[in-house]
């Protein structure tokens, strides 16, 4: 099947990408790519969510974070201002990279401009699939940051992040994420953060 290769040829390009991140993180008995293993597990996440996800669902899975290493957080100002100005920097740099490489690879204007739309995070909360990817981010969070985020963070800022993580996720995302093996101080952390909505 022709969409089936081209989808193919798209992960293989955009996995590339990942792998030049220079930070690393063991992951699965091994060392890999900190965003390699992001978009692994968002990608996961959207299969599990979503079973028979369309192509472009599965490609915005892939190109999260594609690249973000070069235009890091810590380039920008403090405070959620910048933090806000940086993230909607991140996601026009992710869409246009994302159309670079998907061009590449093959795909047609439509599908690419499907995936960039997820990326941007457009119409977020009417758009079921733009909502599966945001359920699959905000449990890749959980699963794979949520402990070493904690470590960094005050407890009460650990706690806000925690609330406003969970009223982003559909009530589907909510039961998988409660539904998680996290370590026990994580979990432990959700359930205050849940207790004090």
């Amino acid at each position: 099947m022709v969409e089936t290769a081209v989808l193919d040829k798209s992960v293989v390009a955009l996995n590339a990408a990942h792998d030049q991140d220079p930070e690393r993180r063991h992951h699965d008995g091994r060392q890999q790519a900190v965003e390699r293993v992001w978009c692994d597990t968002v990608a996961l996440w959207v299969n599990r969510l979503v079973p028979e996800a369309s192509v472009a669902l599965k490609l915005a899975a892939h190109a999260q974070h594609l690249e973000r290493w070069t235009d890091p957080r810590s380039d920008w100002p403090a405070g959620r201002a910048g933090y806000l100005r940086w993230r909607k920097s991140q996601q026009r740099r992710h869409a246009q990279r994302a159309q670079e490489i998907l061009a590449a690879a093959g795909c047609e204007r439509a599908l690419i401009e499907r995936v960039q739309q997820l990326i941007r995070k457009e119409r977020l909360t009417a758009d079921p699939e733009a909502a599966t990817l945001e359920d699959a981010a905000c449990l890749a969070f959980l699963e794979l940051d949520l402990e070493a985020f904690a470590e960094r963070h005050e407890r009460a800022d650990v706690l806000r992040i925690l609330r406003k993580t969970w009223v982003k996720m559909s009530p589907r995302g909510q039961e998988a994420a409660l539904a998680l093996k996290l370590p026990a101080a994580s979990a432990a952390l959700i359930e205050e953060a849940l207790a004090g909505e």
